[in-house]
Order: C-alpha cells, then sequence, then structure tokens
C-alpha cells in the first residue's frame, strides 16, 4: 500500500472528531486493505508490532530534529525555533515542505512496506554509531516523503500521532466492515483482542470472513494480556452492595502486578505494562518452579518488598527500582527481596479460564500452589457476607501495612484491559491518583537545572486527550542518593520527553505516571479539565502502570461529587 493513501486517512481521521464519524471512515478504509497490508494496523495505533511486543520505535525529539533538518536541508536551529513557534515536529516538516515542494518532485512513491521496514531497523540498532545509522533510515523516509506524509512519520516516530483513534474504535470498525456493525461480532471481536492482544491477527480473521476463528482465538504463554483493573468504593457496605454476598475479601497489597507464564520449564514474568521482568525477578523464576504444579499456566499476582531483617513489608515506591534496574540484579536481590502474594488464574494446562468464575479459578490456585512465606503465597483471602468480620480483616490488612482490601464477586469472569464493577478496592479516606506528568518548570536556587514543579494530567476518555488538573513538587526529594524519588532522577527521566520550550516551562510527552494524594479537589478554571487539586503531595512514580490506566476525568468528577456529599452530611 502507498503510505500517502494512509496518511489520506490519519489527515481525514484528524479531522473528525466524532467517534461514529472515526469509525465510518476506519470501516470504508479497513475494508479496503488487502490482506498483505495488514500491519498498517499497527501502524493505525502509531506502533509497529503488536502491543506485547518490547521492540519500540524510541527516537527523541532530538533525533527526530536532526532527521527533519537533514532531510530539509536547512539548520538545526530553524527546525527548533519552528517548533517552539507550533509546538509539533510533524507539522514543522509539513511546513518546511510545502516550503521546498518544488524540490522534492519526481522523488518515488513511498510505501507502507517500506516504512515499516526502516521503522523497524531502528530498535534493533546497537553500539557504535548507532545515532548515524538510525538517522540515515529516518532521512531516507523523510527525503521520499510528501509534506503530509512527513508529517505522520515525524509523529510516529516520536509517538504522537494524534488522530484521536482507540483500540476500541478499530473493534468497532471491523465488526462494521466485514460484520454489518453486529454488537454480537463486535464483543467476539473484543474478547478475541484482548486474548491474543494483537490487532492484526483478529483482522486477518475478520477480513477472511472467518468469525469461528476469531471465536477460538486463546491466550497464549509467553504473550502477555492487559491485566484487569478495579474500581474503588469508599466502604465496605458500599461494596458488598455493588458486588454481593458473600464475596471474596483479600488484602490489597502496596507492589506491583505481575503476571507469572509458565510453559513446560520457561517461566516469564511481566508487569501491567506487558514490560518482559523475568531477568530483574530471578528468584521469583525459582519460587514459581519449586511451588507451583503444572506444566502450563498463567497467574495475576502482586510482588510485594520486605525488609529481610524485620519481616515488614515495604512501600511500592522502595521496590520499584527492581523493576527499573537491568543490572546488579544478585545485590538487588539481596537487599530488596520479594514476595508473590497470588490472587487469580486465568490459563492453566492449555485451557483458558477467562469465562470461568472467580470462586473456581481461585480454587485452583489453592490446589497447585504451596505457600512459602516471603516467596510465594495465596493473598490473604476471606469469603464472607458479614459486614463485622469483613472490616475486621480490612482493619488487618492495614496493620500488615497493605493499602486495604479488594471485594470480588465470586461468580464473576477475568476481561482483561477492563475496569470492572465486580472487583472494587477500598482504601483509607487519603485521597490519591495516578496521573501523567505533561509539563513542568526548571527550578532555581538549590534546585538549579532541574525541572520541578509538574504539571499533572487525568485523561478524558472520550477524546483521549490529557487534561490538566494541578502541580506538584512537594513529596519529591532533592537529592538522588536519599531514598525515594528525586528532582534529579524525575529531570533525566523527562527531558528526552520535552516536546516544546517556552522560557523556564516545558511542555512534556505524557509517558511517566505518578502517585499523588490530595486534600481536596476544586472546581477550577485555570486548568483544561476544569478541575484542581488543593495540596497535591507526590507519593510514587508508578512505573509499573501503562497511561491507558491512569485516574480518567470521569473519575476525577466522581471524587468530586461525593467530596461534596461528604462535607454536606459529615
Amino acid at each position: 500500500m502507498l503510505y500517502r493513501k494512509l496518511a489520506e486517512f490519519y489527515k481525514e481521521a484528524s479531522e473528525n472528531p466524532s467517534r461514529l464519524k472515526k469509525t465510518e471512515i476506519l470501516a470504508k478504509f479497513l475494508g479496503e486493505i488487502h490482506e498483505s497490508d495488514k500491519e498498517v494496523l499497527y501502524l493505525l495505533l502509531g506502533d509497529i508490532y503488536p502491543e506485547y511486543s518490547e521492540k519500540k520505535i524510541g527516537i527523541s525529539s532530538q533525533l527526530a530534529i536532526k532527521a527533519i533538518s537533514k532531510s530539509i536541508g536547512t539548520e538545526n536551529s530553524e527546525v527548533v525555533r519552528e517548533w517552539k513557534k507550533l509546538g509539533d515536529l510533524g507539522l514543522v516538516i509539513e511546513m518546511l515542505k510545502k516550503k521546498k515542494r518544488q524540490a522534492t518532485l519526481g522523488k518515488s512513491d513511498l510505501t507502507t512496506q517500506k516504512v515499516l521496514e526502516n521503522f523497524r531497523k531502528l530498535p534493533e540498532l546497537e553500539g557504535k554509531g548507532t545515532v548515524e545509522k538510525k538517522l540515515s533510515l529516518i532521512v531516507e523516509l523523510l527525503t521520499s516523503a510528501s509534506d503530509i506524509e512527513a508529517l505522520y512519520l515525524v509523529r510516529t516516530l516520536i509517538g504522537d500521532l494524534r488522530i484521536g483513534l482507540k483500540e476500541s474504535t478499530i473493534k468497532e470498525a471491523i465488526a462494521s466492515a466485514f460484520f454489518s456493525s453486529d454488537k454480537e461480532s463486535a464483543k467476539k471481536i473484543q474478547d478475541a483482542i484482548d486474548r491474543s492482544n494483537d490487532i492484526v491477527k483478529v483482522f486477518e480473521m475478520a477480513k477472511r470472513g472467518k468469525l469461528n476463528e476469531i471465536e477460538n482465538v486463546s491466550l497464549e504463554i509467553g504473550k502477555p494480556i492487559k491485566v484487569m483493573l478495579a474500581q474503588k468504593a469508599k466502604t465496605i457496605e458500599e461494596g458488598f452492595e455493588a458486588v454481593g454476598k458473600p464475596c471474596a475479601v483479600e488484602y490489597k497489597y502496596d507492589g506491583f502486578r505481575m503476571l507469572i507464564h509458565k510453559k513446560g520449564d520457561d517461566v516469564i514474568l511481566f508487569t501491567r505494562r506487558l514490560e518482559n521482568v523475568t531477568k530483574q525477578f530471578p528468584e521469583v523464576v525459582d519460587y514459581v518452579k519449586k511451588y507451583v504444579g503444572g506444566k502450563s499456566f498463567i497467574l495475576d499476582s502482586e510482588a510485594v518488598g520486605f525488609d529481610k531483617k524485620t519481616k515488614e513489608y515495604k512501600p511500592f515506591q522502595e521496590i520499584s527500582q527492581r523493576i527499573r534496574r537491568k543490572y546488579d540484579i544478585e545485590k538487588l536481590r539481596e537487599e530488596l527481596p520479594v514476595e508473590v502474594n497470588v490472587f487469580d488464574m486465568i490459563y492453566y494446562e492449555g485451557k483458558s479460564l477467562l469465562n470461568e468464575p472467580f470462586e473456581k479459578r481461585t480454587a485452583l490456585i489453592k490446589k497447585i500452589l504451596k505457600d512459602q512465606r516471603y516467596k510465594i503465597i495465596r493473598a490473604k483471602q476471606l469469603i464472607t457476607g458479614d459486614e463485622k468480620k469483613a472490616k475486621e480483616f480490612y482493619k488487618q490488612a492495614l496493620k500488615d501495612r497493605q493499602e486495604g482490601v479488594m471485594m470480588k464477586n465470586l461468580g464473576s469472569i477475568y476481561q482483561p484491559g477492563s475496569r470492572v464493577g465486580f472487583m472494587l478496592k477500598i482504601k483509607p479516606a487519603e485521597n490519591d491518583l495516578d496521573l501523567a506528568i505533561v509539563g513542568a518548570e526548571f527550578g532555581a536556587g538549590k534546585r538549579s537545572g532541574w525541572l520541578s514543579s509538574f504539571i499533572l494530567a487525568c485523561k478524558d476518555e472520550k477524546s483521549g486527550k490529557f487534561l490538566e488538573i494541578g502541580k506538584v513538587g512537594t513529596g519529591i526529594k532533592e537529592l538522588a542518593e536519599s531514598e525515594g524519588t528525586s528532582f534529579e532522577e524525575l529531570t533525566k527521566m523527562i527531558k528526552p520527553l520535552i516536546e516544546k520550550e517556552d522560557g523556564k516551562s516545558v511542555k512534556i510527552k505524557p509517558k511517566i505516571v505518578v502517585a499523588v494524594t490530595y486534600q481536596e479537589i476544586q472546581r477550577s478554571p485555570t486548568y483544561n479539565s476544569g478541575f484542581a487539586l488543593r495540596f497535591p503531595r507526590f507519593t510514587a512514580l508508578r512505573v509499573d502502570k501503562p497511561l491507558s490506566e491512569i485516574t480518567t476525568l470521569r473519575e476525577v468528577e466522581k471524587d468530586y461529587e461525593k467530596q461534596k456529599r461528604n462535607f454536606r452530611y459529615g
């Protein structure tokens, strides 16, 4: 397929904010795609591989600026100057291309295959001369591209496509293109995407009209899927009302999600961000082999850090560095040991358990797992319909330094990637949110040279936009050597994500997720979310959480309304 056709679709989709219209345009586009061009679907989501793949394009804005200037034949400074005006490197190259259109006449037509070929070479490059080789691959594409093609090539490279297309829209468009928008077909398509995490695989089957094949798509060991997520409840009473009696009440651990895959002698560990962390946790691999029976399975669990001497559990913030560090593994293993708490099983001996009731899935865990304290154990659980017993269990969870409890419907299925109402989390009254950093300011005095005063954003589920909700600076450490996240550490992480500078202020590409607490949510005309956090405080860098899981605008609105009722009635 000519890349021009894809670029024209991008433009049309971006100019139509209506989801229905987007779906209609996309359905038409998908109907015209030849099966040999199926991998174009990765590009529709701004990617080059399935979501579970660890291979990402990973191009910084600075490298993109060099590639733009080299392909146009201008200075870096001119590109930066226009970038500061427009705030979008895609628009910058489109504008510069239009200025030099005559020079690009007669260039060869670019294909989506060539784009994917060059993009896929980028993450493979290592060692000496890597930057120049990457530059050459990008410049080759940009030189051949028209102005509109260059716009979307650059946006794809830096991970900011800006067409407002989500996986759910693609699901609906596939159903519309090949199954006449049948609701039952749309659900089967979504289920298959959830199980395979590969939209191209599902598209292939739909293109052939094979709904029975789509229904038979199963989980695969070694391919991570998105975890099921919980909604919030304020009280045990509210929890029982939502999930029914009796229900499972479990500890809500202050750790990070770990999906454990095993097939034969191979054990693979994934985070909720679909990152493979097997090398970082060699002891967990040993625990699974020694204490969990079965040839093949997928377990859902929470890894919690603990003090080796006192055996007291540690907060997530202290153990999170084990996810990030790729070296000194044995040293970290000694200093920051983890206990794995298993609470769900979604695959066993060749069979998916996604549609089996929660009660049956957890009974199977009990059958195959031999509890080994401070290594791998079943999550602490109480089956009850008694509010008094549930509250006592909740108090004990807090005494044991955990976050609170989960309440789960015993007959519920497992829905990957969904925030479901039959699984609730209950924590103490302290208000907390997971938000993305979208801006910052360079500090002064002892914070000179570091970014500080970080602008936070929630996400509007309807538009996919990140909406500002406040600034945070408290709770962050001054020095990298001290315990906890520092301004220096955050600055190093954020600098490659800077999209625009305006004096001391910078606009940041959303990628970093942080947990914050706050005193109150207020209505505010200052931020485009319409809300502002009063006295926000940084509590943790959530390296384990993807952007798709940050707090939504709807959740902020709900918390605001509940807060108003609480103020009114005490």
